[in-house]
């Protein structure tokens, strides 16, 4: 679907394997030569372990690929048997004839192997017995196999044994039952995920190999990839592919970090915040129920025909013009109040709402109250056409990170909520301080925000169309028309170009968030006093 949109000749993230796409990082090579030196060198037992989806399977194939002439291997892929199946398994793979009514007798069995092994160590063959999924095997089997390496002349083991599998697996051997087997193994080597820099050179890899000529991940999104992945190949696949659909659908050339974590968030099933924002694990720690994560409070009404922006407590009494405090120092006088939990209990109560500390994290608590967050790197200028406060994350002199909530903003000063009140400072020195990342709350039409296009037809193909009319002071449409057709996308553009977005017809989220800004609804609070006027 979206190959030709980035010049590729095909999907480059598929799951299946194909010998073309294989990336053999620094620790994949390194368990590979374990490997090969246990094939022609050691004797008794080989383990190799790894986390799911790390490349357990791409070493075993590439193992295949680089044995020595003289080894024959016997590779067993699902090990859930019994000691009888599980030699004549061995038996076919070798390609040894058992007789009839051998298959159930293990003394059989053992002979066949024996006298098999005793003829390839003559002819100066070495059988290796790869188990893949090892951590599957059954106590009892694996005491079969402990026996099996009883077989042996005087000077060197006759059956090779490698062990594969899940962590899982040195649990199973750490059994007291099974320490004569454990002290056998000869070599052990646990395949960890890929670092940054091999992640990134993986995902570009992959996409040389399906013909890409240039970088279509941005460095952030690669940086995001690895950090949601946990630098599992497995899941790098998954992300990236959908990523790639994802900026598609946007009609974006470039993947970037918030594509990213959208996609991690579909495949994965929870969300993600971006790097500067400590939610991780804590997000889903307990299930707690809706109402006692986010509680709406009731809105606030006012008489006054002009939206109040701050839904907070009292302003002081206006005081005399004074020079603007010094950004720097206001965050150190108020570090305590700096971290993402204040900062997100500050956003939540200016759009009325009640944040809890220490249960889910904050974008998932908005959303149950119908609201999402907006989580990006911008521009001021983009925050002034959005029009709603904000989780800035400011840097100060010495290399520290603070959250800070943006209250307000003109085009000299902004607002900044600190120490209990509203803080004015410079523009100028906000900017020394912040490199564009943050986060805002907004209301999407129900329905959620998904990029709407032409051809598309629901609901909040309606609510966009009924929006445009009403931002540009037209009538609604006397019958409701919820089709994506040429005159609303003509609509979208005038509104894109307008608002200095990019013009491309597509109502993404930027282009969502800023209509929705634009409506002026008296229930949100706004960045700027004049409500967007």
């Amino acid at each position: 679907m979206y190959s030709s949109f980035f010049g590729l000749n095909e999907k480059p993230f598929s799951i299946t394997p194909d010998p073309r796409y294989l990336f053999l990082s620094e620790r994949h090579a390194e368990a590979l030569a374990h490997l090969v030196y246990g094939i022609n060198e050691a004797g008794g037992f080989i383990q190799l372990t790894g986390e799911v989806g790390t490349g357990k399977t791409t070493v075993v194939r590439s193992l295949l690929t680089q044995a020595p002439k003289h080894a024959e291997i016997a590779l067993i892929l699902n090990p859930r048997m019994t000691p009888a199946e599980f030699l004549l398994a061995i038996c076919e793979e070798l390609r040894l004839a058992v007789a009839p009514g051998s298959e159930r007798s293990l003394k059989d069995l053992v002979d066949l192997l024996s006298r098999h092994l005793l003829k390839s160590h003559a002819e100066g063959k070495r059988i290796v017995l790869v188990v893949d999924e090892a951590q599957n095997l059954a106590p009892e089997v694996l005491e079969q196999v402990r026996l099996l390496t009883n077989l042996e002349t005087e000077t060197q083991k006759l059956l090779q044994i490698i062990l594969i599998g899940q962590p899982e697996l040195r649990e199973l051997l750490g059994r007291v039952e099974l320490r004569q087997l454990a002290q056998r193994i000869t070599g052990r080597y646990h395949l960890a995920p890929l670092s940054g820099e091999e992640t990134s050179a993986y995902v570009r890899h992959r996409l040389r190999v399906a013909g890409a000529t240039r970088d279509i991940f941005s460095a952030g999104a690669l940086r995001e990839i690895q950090r949601l992945s946990g630098g599992v190949p497995r899941l790098i696949n998954i992300v990236s592919d959908r990523a790639l659909l994802g900026a598609f659908t946007e009609e974006r050339h470039e993947v970037s970090a918030s594509v990213v974590r959208r996609a991690a968030g579909e495949v994965l099933g929870r969300t993600f915040q971006p790097r500067w924002l400590p939610w991780t694990a804590a997000a889903g720690v307990a299930a707690i129920a809706v109402t006692s994560v986010v509680l709406l409070l009731p809105r606030l009404r006012t008489p006054a025909p002009a939206p109040v922006a701050i839904a907070a407590a009292p302003a002081p009494a206006p005081a005399p013009p004074a020079p603007a405090p010094d950004l720097d120092k206001l965050l150190g006088t108020y570090v305590a109040e700096t971290d993402p939990d204040n900062a997100f209990n500050k956003l939540f109560a200016l759009w009325s709402l009640r944040y809890v500390a220490g249960t889910v994290d904050p974008c998932t608590q908005a959303q149950q109250v119908g609201l999402e967050c907006l989580t990006q790197r911008g521009s001021l200028a983009q925050l002034r056409l959005f029009n709603r406060p904000a989780v800035l994350n400011l840097i100060d002199s010495a290399g520290h990170s603070h959250q800070v909530v943006l209250a307000g903003l003109d085009d000299e000063h902004a607002q900044v909520d600190l120490g209990g009140a509203q803080r004015e400072v410079g523009i100028g020195d906000l900017s020394r301080s912040w490199f564009g990342d943050y986060v805002l709350l907004w209301r999407p039409a129900a329905g959620g925000s998904q990029p709407l296009a032409l051809g598309a037809r629901n609901a909040r193909v309606r609510w966009l169309r009924d929006s445009l009319r009403r931002v540009n002071g037209l009538p609604a449409e006397p019958a409701p028309n919820d089709r994506f057709d040429a005159e609303l996308a003509t609509l979208v553009e005038d509104f894109q170009r307008r608002n200095r977005l990019a013009v491309d017809g597509i109502a993404g989220v930027q282009t969502q968030v800023a209509l929705d800004a634009a409506l002026n609804d008296a229930a949100t609070p706004f960045l700027r006093n004049s409500g967007g006027s």
